[in-house]
């Protein structure tokens, strides 16, 4: 599903050179999940960015969906995008004239979706906001224009769900419920899940963990608990 092999993301700067991706490598299959984790400024949201397409490497190669990314040009990776890719941001990124109904619809409707609106209930239904349709952003809780921002990532029904901080601006309560809703999604979707977040709870919850630190990849978790150190 995806595969990522030495990715380096260097920048210039006037103090010189700054590499803020060392070497990265993942591998993941389809219904996997992967934590990055790692302090403010050690390169997570660089290479969720990188692995969303986004974003273009230094150096390395990049597999999704059997299109390799890093040979592609800005068009073709929106291509593969809107194909194959979902996201969550911790700023939700709703459209404040838009309802609810509309907010999740909207993206169904640019790709030429058949039933937008029914996949668009369905969904918001599956998050528990079926009384909300009709209400704007402005009228709802952080934590149910999350559940929004959520529903209208699966309604695409996307191969790979990037998510950056998707509880960073919600409480402890609603944010236990958001990374409640994203994991039974991903296990009924069979969506890939790759989340950046500060949140051990969070991060916890996924198959594999790497934390990363000054770009580099400094400890790796599988799903049974084995850490790898990988600096030394």
């Amino acid at each position: 599903m995806l595969n990522a092999q030495s990715l380096t993301k260097k920048v210039s700067t006037a103090a010189g050179e700054l590499i803020i991706l060392d070497e990265v490598s993942l591998q993941l299959q389809a219904g996997d999940s992967l934590a990055i984790t790692g302090a403010s400024g050690s390169g997570k949201s660089t290479l969720l960015g990188i692995l969303a397409g986004l974003d273009e490497p230094t150096s390395g190669k990049i597999s999704l969906h059997q299109h390799e990314l890093t040979e592609l040009g800005e068009e073709g990776r929106a291509k593969v995008r809107a194909a194959h890719v979902g996201f969550v941001f911790q700023s939700f990124q709703l459209l404040p004239g838009l309802t609810a109904l509309e907010n999740v619809m909207m993206p169904l409707e640019l790709h030429g979706i058949d039933n937008a609106k029914g996949k668009a209930e369905f969904f918001l239904t599956r998050v528990g906001l079926n009384k909300r349709l009709d209400h704007y952003p402005q009228q709802l809780s952080g934590g149910e224009q999350q559940r929004v921002a959520i529903a209208r990532a699966f309604a695409s029904e996307p191969d790979v769900l990037f998510a950056d901080e998707p509880t960073g601006n919600l409480d402890s309560a609603t944010g236990a419920h958001v990374i409640e809703l994203l994991f039974e999604l991903n296990r009924e979707q069979g969506t890939t899940l790759i989340l950046v977040t500060h949140e051990q709870r969070l991060a916890q919850h996924c198959q594999q963990r790497i934390s990363l630190e000054a770009g580099k990849v400094v400890e790796r978790v599988c799903e049974q608990g084995v850490a790898l150190s990988e600096v030394g």
